[in-house]
């Protein structure tokens, strides 16, 4: 009669742990990353009345089972749901960190590692990642210096917002790429002043300055040539001669050119003679152009320009310009036929230009001041033409030794081309002519030339540009040259000095720190731990887990999540805890009602010693 007894106290004890250990999962519904926990019952150990015996072969009784009386029920074991995922809740935080999968985060104060899977963390006053809710450090992995990325060794607080990260220092740049495409139909890489190409750099202290290249064609369409034509500051101002002049880019170039200057200071007026032919192609005469005929050629007045012979008996002056146009000067003997003239139908002129005369600003009316220019058309060297060098530069404006100039040509109109002349600081770009694909620069195969800047002010790093991506291809006469700084993977860019102005957390829990002038760094790592039985973790409270034999062990340096393939971190989003509230208000009604009937046992044992007693009235 006792023994029920005992074995309702020992239901009611193990029903009240159940319960216990539901109203705490109930209790944690909401807290960050909680894993719930379920009880498992096992049976007390049993009173044997009779033992069991076996079959007698010799007296064909057969066997007996062992009558045995249970004790009541214990608790067996009491699970968590660890590793079941809990649901994501989304903070926009940038600092709140989830996981997904199996791993934990590591957190440590200062003398010993614990777990969690709480990830609301927070920068504190010395720049360490830690713990919201217990100020704990974030354990991680720092970064190599020589590579820049995380270096996986022990695990060490993850420091952020160290001095040396709240700032990016400026930096040179020493690296950038032509690319694009240069059509040989872009009007503007066959002009004058070429296709332009600005490329923007750094010096070492962070001040921005541009260079200004042009791209030029030549009479091949597969060769071109690249000039330094100057390198601005960041106001647009030219650096100036003295650093220029200690700048090296390509080399000192002969090109053939085609830059056209006109008098800025004078007049010009084409020589030459008008060959007049009939209709049926015999020559009737040849006349002066600009030249006063006094008088003219009555045959040609009639036959040319269809005047009367009476009339043209009497023109004493006229002129004819390059258009075949007669301009009737003076008339002594008759009124009225001063005037223009056009030849008539069935009249052809045929020009020859034998030169120029050039009437420089201010010279007098006389003719005195004209230049004679013979050579039209025909190229000029520097120091031997006819105007003399200093003639072209008060009429033209143009300093041939200024400007390099090693030939030029006076044209029929006055106006005078450069045709050759030396470009400094330039550079032979060539295309294969087959499939338009780069091919050298400056006679460099591999593509690469040097912009070199550190000759001309210390501050400069000279810059490799590499043209190996350039293509001479046809873009419907558009072409899309440019420059970019750094190599394909940002490397050598330059920079100016920079300020952070956010922090993210990639799924591998890099911290990344990106800064106003354009940089990303990494920060460090957080780390993880994953363990061979995590259930067997032990709980610490604070959301943490502390490890014991059965969990495995922690080795100090952690694992990458994402490389581990143990999951990933989501950031910007916390995990909410796993409890099922449904299931444990089914398991609360299951835990009352088996509490109620351990409960009864007890009564009604009781009711049954109460009766015994009461036999003895």
């Amino acid at each position: 009669m006792m023994r029920s007894l005992f074995t309702g106290v020992a239901g009611l004890r193990t029903h009240q742990t159940k319960m216990d250990v539901i109203g705490n999962n109930i209790a944690n519904v909401n807290t960050t990353g909680y894993k719930s926990m379920s009880v498992t019952f096992r049976d007390l150990m049993y009173q044997t009345t009779q033992a069991a015996s076996g079959p007698n072969a010799t007296t064909n009784v057969g066997g007996i089972n062992p009558r045995q009386i249970g004790l009541g029920v214990k608790v067996g074991a009491i699970n968590t749901a660890i590793t079941q995922q809990g649901a994501a809740q989304t903070t926009n935080n940038p600092f709140d960190v989830m996981i997904t999968g199996e791993a934990f985060f590591i957190v440590s104060n200062g003398l010993q590692n614990f777990f969690t899977r709480d990830g609301s963390f927070y920068v504190d006053a010395a720049g360490n990642l830690a713990m919201t809710s217990t100020g704990y450090n974030v354990m991680g992995w720092q970064v190599d210096p020589e590579t820049g990325m995380p270096k996986p060794e022990g695990v060490t607080p993850l420091r952020v917002m160290d001095e040396k990260n709240l700032t990016a220092p400026a930096e040179a740049t020493t690296q950038a790429r032509i690319t694009g495409i240069i059509d040989a139909n872009d009007t503007r890489v066959n002009s004058t002043s070429g296709r332009i190409l600005n490329m923007e750099f750094f010096d070492e202290q962070g001040h921005k300055f541009t260079a200004k290249f042009s791209v030029h064609g030549t009479e091949s369409d597969d060769n071109y040539y690249v000039v330094l034509d100057d390198i601005l500051d960041s106001n647009g101002a030219s650096v100036g001669d003295t650093v220029m002049a200690n700048v090296s880019f390509g080399q000192t170039l002969e090109v053939s050119t085609s830059i056209p200057y006109n008098l800025v200071n004078g007049t010009a007026v084409t020589n030459g003679q008008i060959a007049f032919n009939g209709a049926d192609g015999t020559a009737i005469g040849t006349v002066d152009i600009n030249t006063t005929l006094a008088p003219p050629d009555t045959n040609i007045l009639q036959n040319v320009y269809g005047i009367e012979a009476t009339i043209a008996a009497n023109i004493t002056e006229a002129t004819v310009d390059s258009n075949g146009t007669l301009r009737v000067i003076s008339d002594l003997t008759a009124a009225g036929v001063a005037g223009a003239y056009a030849p008539t139908n069935g009249v052809t002129a045929a020009l020859t230009v034998t030169g120029v005369t050039i009437r420089p600003g201010g010279a007098p009316a006389d003719g005195t001041g004209d230049i004679k220019v013979t050579n039209v058309g025909v190229p000029l060297a520097p120091g031997g033409g006819d105007p003399s060098d200093e003639q072209i530069l008060a009429l033209y404006g143009l300093d041939l030794a200024a400007e390099n100039v090693t030939e030029y040509m006076i044209n029929a109109d006055g106006s005078l081309t450069v045709t050759k002349k030396n470009v400094d600081n330039a550079a032979n770009l060539v295309f294969d002519h087959a499939t338009g694909e780069f091919e050298s620069i400056a006679g460099n195969g591999q593509g690469f030339i040097t912009l070199g800047l550190n000759a001309a002010d210390t501050r400069f790093e000279d810059i490799q540009l590499d043209f190996s991506s350039l293509n001479n291809l046809n873009n419907n006469g558009s072409s899309t040259v440019s420059a970019v700084t750094g190599t394909s993977t940002g490397l050598g860019a330059g920079r100016k000095y920079g300020e952070m102005i956010g922090l993210s957390i990639g799924q591998d829990g890099v911290i990344t720190a990106s800064y106003d002038n354009g940089l990303s760094k990494v920060l460090g790592q957080i780390a993880t731990a994953v363990f061979a039985n995590a259930s067997g973790l032990a709980k610490e409270g604070d959301n943490l887990y502390s490890e014991t034999p059965n969990s495995g062990a922690f080795d100090g340096q952690g694992v990458d999540i994402v490389a581990s393939g143990t999951g990933y971190m989501q950031s910007g989003v916390l995990e909410m805890s796993n409890v099922d509230l449904s299931q444990e208000f089914t398991e609360m009604i299951t835990t009352q009602r088996g509490f109620q009937a351990n409960s009864r046992i007890i009564t009604v044992s009781d009711t049954m010693l109460e009766e015994l007693t009461n036999l003895k009235r």
